[in-house]
């Protein structure tokens, strides 16, 4: 599991860093403007069906399924299912799509309700989401393609696959801005045509990977019926986080300009650990988990799911305090040149603040979501999934006033809070998940080492950022913060027994040997007694 998840963060955190670098030039051309504002709830509409698909509901329902298929009846009939699964899927959503283009005022009005006072701006919004919506069916489509490679357990070219999404995005930023009516144009075909780029390299990797997919005529059988059975709760248990951050924007647009954009920004940055760790863990857990719930092996699956939260909380926990006590410094050296000024620097970095809160949590969700899927249950998730996006929208609408910008970031970090906690009671309750003594006694220390990291931070960024520099000198302060957090929670999680070097030279050990003689050693996750 380790390794898998290594992959996928690896991979998570390229795309991530070349994500960065496109918006740092977005917040450089066009700011938290009414050009922004549009692009981002442009982008916000596929995007919520990329995270629910890709990253929820539907490698929720279907690595399972697959996953069984390939160890109980073979290949051939694992390669059936997910053909029929891909053009059920293809049709379904080529008609959303279609749907989606034509009554885009309406879905805008939804979505963005607070444009609407600005017809010049709503507009633009409608006309940049119909450019975009088409990457709904794509992106999708490639989600399959990828649940198929992670059954597989072929992690490297499904993670991938995503740095293509901000490489194309750059590219046509840089490249079409002259050619159409403004930036906004630029960001919104390369979203389409990253898309198209994704699912052709996918298809490619599925091909070399053993399993060519080959597309038959859409036919609802019993294996689809159940597929879409259980991806119809998924859809709100998994994506949760989406929704509500989906509720962030419908109530954002109804705040100031420019609050869509500060929002866009905070919720960037704290999606760097997110990514990396959440999607990682979530990732790798669920064809692990699923097997061992198969087989039957009730203490393997319990084991894992405390190394999964173990590794999601060692760098989840650290990350979200840095994020808290250096968001000022964070945003100023990223995005703090051209468009966006020192207004929108401090917006943002108050909204980064209240989204780092829930940071942990936000992780745990994609941890413990995987325990529901594995077995099956999708209802349980969707149940305690519309308890908190309830929670979300009656927090949003009592913060809007009194808080405004940071409200929706707060109020979405509180409703993921109580999310984990309602699922982590249900598992517990029903003997699927027992936190270990590892676990308790290495979280104790990853809060101890978490403290003192910010205690370092906090002192060293009054020294750093007192009087700011400019340009690579700004870029230099915010490496040297980072670099010295880093070292300090390193040092501090060994002295609080946060981590065990034994394990790791163990690990790196067993990774050697197996470099050496070419074998597949699986490492065997570590426990105490």
């Amino acid at each position: 599991m380790l390794r898998g998840i290594l992959t996928v963060g690896g991979w998570t955190l390229i795309s991530r860093i070349l994500g960065f670098g496109r918006d740092m030039l977005i917040a450089a051309f066009i700011g938290t403007g009414p050009i922004a504002d549009a692009f981002f709830v442009a982008l916000k509409l596929p995007n919520l069906f990329r995270r629910l698909f890709g990253e929820g509901a539907f490698n929720a329902a279907f690595i399972p399924a697959f996953s069984g298929l390939l160890q109980s009846e073979g290949s051939a009939a694992a390669k059936q299912f997910a053909q029929e699964a891909f053009a059920v899927m293809a049709f379904w959503l080529g008609i959303m799509t279609i749907l989606g283009e034509i009554f885009m005022p309406g879905l805008m009005v939804v979505l963005a309700p607070g444009f609407a006072e600005d017809p010049a701006k709503f507009a633009l919004a409608v006309s940049l989401s119909r450019i975009t919506f088409p990457y709904l069916v794509l992106i999708c489509l490639a989600a399959l393609v990828s649940g198929v490679l992670n059954g597989l357990e072929k992690f490297t070219a499904a993670s991938a696959s995503y740095v293509l999404f901000n490489v194309v995005s750059i590219a046509c930023m840089i490249w079409m801005t002259p050619y159409v009516p403004t930036v906004g144009h630029a960001l919104s075909w390369g979203v389409t045509i990253s898309g198209v780029a994704q699912l052709g390299v996918l298809m490619v990797a599925v091909q070399r990977g053993g399993m060519p997919l080959r597309i038959p005529r859409p036919r609802m059988t019993p294996q689809m019926r159940l597929l879409m059975r259980r991806m119809a709760p998924g859809l709100v248990g998994a994506g949760v986080t989406q929704l509500n951050l989906a509720v962030d924007v419908i109530i954002a647009s109804l705040l100031p300009a420019g609050t869509v954009s500060v929002l866009y920004f905070a919720d960037r940055v704290q999606q760097l650990p997110l990514g990396v760790i959440g999607t990682a863990v979530g990732t790798a857990l669920l064809p692990m988990l699923s097997r061992q719930v198969r087989a039957g092996e009730a203490s393997a699956s319990i084991g894992t799911l405390n190394r999964a939260i173990e590794y999601g909380l060692f760098l989840t926990l650290p990350a979200a305090l840095a994020l808290m006590v250096c968001g000022y410094p964070i945003m100023l050296t990223l995005f703090g040149r051209g468009a966006f000024d020192l207004h929108s620097v401090l917006l943002s970095s108050q909204s980064l603040a209240a989204y780092a809160l829930g940071l942990p949590a936000f992780v745990l969700v994609k941890v413990l979501a995987p325990a529901f899927f594995a077995r099956g249950d999708t209802s349980m998730p969707v149940k305690i999934g519309v308890g908190s996006v309830a929670l979300n929208l009656l927090l949003n609408l009592a913060f809007m006033l009194p808080l405004a910008h940071i409200g929706p970031a707060l109020a979405t970090s509180l409703a993921a809070i109580c999310n984990v906690g309602g699922l982590g009671f249900v598992l517990i309750r029903r003997g699927h998940f027992a936190p270990d003594h590892q676990l308790l006694r290495r979280c104790l220390g990853m809060v101890g080492a978490s403290a003192v990291m910010a205690g370092v931070l906090w002192g060293l960024q009054i020294v750093l950022f007192q009087n700011p520099a400019h340009g690579w000198l700004r870029m230099a302060s915010l490496a040297g913060l980072v670099g010295a957090g880093m070292i300090a929670y390193a040092v501090a999680a060994s002295v609080l027994g946060a981590y065990d070097l034994r394990d790791v030279r163990r690990m790196m050990s067993r990774r050697r040997l197996r470099a050496e003689s070419g074998s597949a050693i699986t490492p065997a996750p570590t426990t105490e007694t």
